[in-house]
């Protein structure tokens, strides 16, 4: 059954059991609802809440550990021996997926038969063969292994399928009839809808740390196997970042962080002096006609797609920056990629991050404290820069924190605009490259997780991690500190 309907099914028990919970609960009453102990929203609400939540869970959870327990076992079923020189477990894993998959859609386009598929070891040259012209994706000649392998895949998918929907229906039905038989005038309905509630609030912001933690859990235990690949004191000390996927690589990481900070900074000095000035003439001088249009003509730069930025350096800022610096200029630039090029695009890019925040902070601050600095004889300016820009201060360190996430994570524009060398210079016109960048490049195909070339995206991962829990740290010092004058 497709997932959509079982989906759709499960929401309508949900609502056929919200409207036969009121029935009953007012009938019970009399259809006197001042005789039930809640109101009778709260027993329909109760009757689809156990109909709906449980199975929906379920549904998520088995959709999560189904292929899971299926690659376990079917990776069980391929020996050593087949899996070649240079190859691994995953990239055979692969292969079994990519066959299945192609199986199942050429018998869904009528392309292929099950007795083809049956007999398909008799002739592995020609079902290769058959697959590739119904236009399914074939890498290679399929091995009798990888197909006994993609037929059980298939088989133990569609039984998963089959199963959950069955069980999820079931739980779904269950849960509407236990709602309908507690359901009378003495049951406690609002308690239970409002406890339930909780949990899923509960349940919900629960969701951030545990992604949180899942993010770090999947990136030390590859980070762990590239150390014990490659030394940790090379990729700490070396100043060389020059990877070879054949061997003899020097994996420094330190060309590529000065490369993500000296993209940053440029980025963040064209971005926080025009996104505050920005805020604060906005808020504080610009009328309310004139704001009805500024701003949100200002936030249409942070809809734009960051490959348009990317572009947009390529093409635009690149060029005039050449014309300036370039040959015939001051000579300090080569080319149009550079750090320049990328942190002026980037900083155009986070101007709305830093503006749209900072607005809305100067605005939450008190009209009382304005009032009395005016009362104090204070002027506009005074006012601005002695009262309301110090009681903003904790919102803007944050917005100015977002932008700096913001440009340490970015990869499009670096790409397009900053280049692809790692080298430590001082000089913004040369190009450069970034953390973000380099993990791309690293995991580019089919990277079988083996070699410390591809490990080593995990690390950089690690790193940028680290570093951006750094800034949080940090910025929370400031805002506390600051926090405090105004409490």
């Amino acid at each position: 059954m497709p997932l959509l309907w079982i989906i759709a099914i499960v929401l309508v028990l949900a609502v056929i059991g919200y409207v036969l919970a009121r029935q009953r609960a007012l009938a019970s009453a009399e259809g006197d609802s001042r005789h039930l102990h809640s109101l009778p929203v709260y027993y329909g609400s109760n009757a689809a809440i156990k109909t709906a939540v449980p199975a929906l869970l379920v549904l998520i959870l088995w959709l999560i550990a189904q292929p899971l327990v299926i690659n376990s076992q079917i990776a069980g079923m391929i020996p050593e021996s087949e899996i070649a020189e240079g190859s691994s477990m995953n990239l055979v894993m692969s292969e079994v997926r990519r066959t299945a998959t192609g199986i199942e859609n050429a018998i869904a386009a009528g392309t292929l038969t099950e007795d083809q598929v049956a007999t398909a070891g008799d002739d592995l040259t020609g079902f290769t063969q058959s697959l590739s012209d119904a236009g399914q994706i074939v890498t290679g000649e399929i091995t009798q292994t990888t197909l006994d392998a993609a037929q059980s895949y298939r088989l133990k998918t569609a039984l998963g399928k089959l199963l959950m929907g069955a069980v999820v229906l079931v739980l779904a039905l269950a849960g509407l009839i236990m709602a309908l038989r507690e359901t009378d005038k003495e049951f406690r309905a609002r308690n239970t809808v409002e406890s339930t509630i909780k949990i899923l609030l509960i349940a919900a912001a629960s969701i951030a740390i545990l992604t949180t933690l899942g993010i770090v859990l999947s990136l030390i235990g590859n980070t762990i196997r590239f150390f014990s690949l490659y030394p940790a004191s090379d990729f700490f000390a070396s100043l060389t970042w020059q990877p070879s996927f054949g061997g003899g690589s020097s994996l420094g990481i330190w060309p590529l962080l000065w490369g993500t900070l000296y993209i940053s900074v440029v980025a963040l000095l064209v971005a926080v002096p025009i996104g505050l000035f920005a805020a604060i003439y906005l808020s504080e001088y610009a009328g309310p006609k004139l704001r009805a249009y500024a701003k949100p003509a200002l936030e249409v730069l942070a809809g734009i797609p960051t490959i348009v930025y990317g572009l947009f350096a390529l093409l635009t800022i690149g060029p005039l920056l050449m014309e300036v610096f370039g040959p015939g200029g001051t000579d300090w630039m080569t080319g149009t990629r550079s750090v320049m090029t990328a942190g002026i695009a980037m900083g155009i890019m986070l101007i709305p991050f830093v503006s749209s925040l900072s607005d809305d902070i100067i605005n939450a601050v008190p009209q009382a404290m304005r009032d009395g600095s005016y009362g104090l004889g204070a002027t506009k300016s005074e006012t601005v820069k002695q009262v309301v820009l110090p009681a903003a201060l904790p919102g803007i360190v944050g917005a100015i924190l977002l932008a700096a996430s913001r440009a340490i994570g970015e990869t499009m524009i670096v790409v397009l605009g900053a280049g692809a060398a790692a080298k430590l210079s001082l000089n913004p016109f040369e190009a450069m490259t970034t953390v973000t960048t380099r993990i791309v490049s690293q995991l580019t195909g089919d990277a079988d997780f083996a070699s410390p070339e591809a490990l080593v995206a995990f690390a950089l991962g690690m790193t940028l991690f680290i570093l951006t829990l750094g800034l949080n740290v940090f910025a929370l010092y400031i805002v506390r500190k600051y926090r405090e004058q105004y409490d």
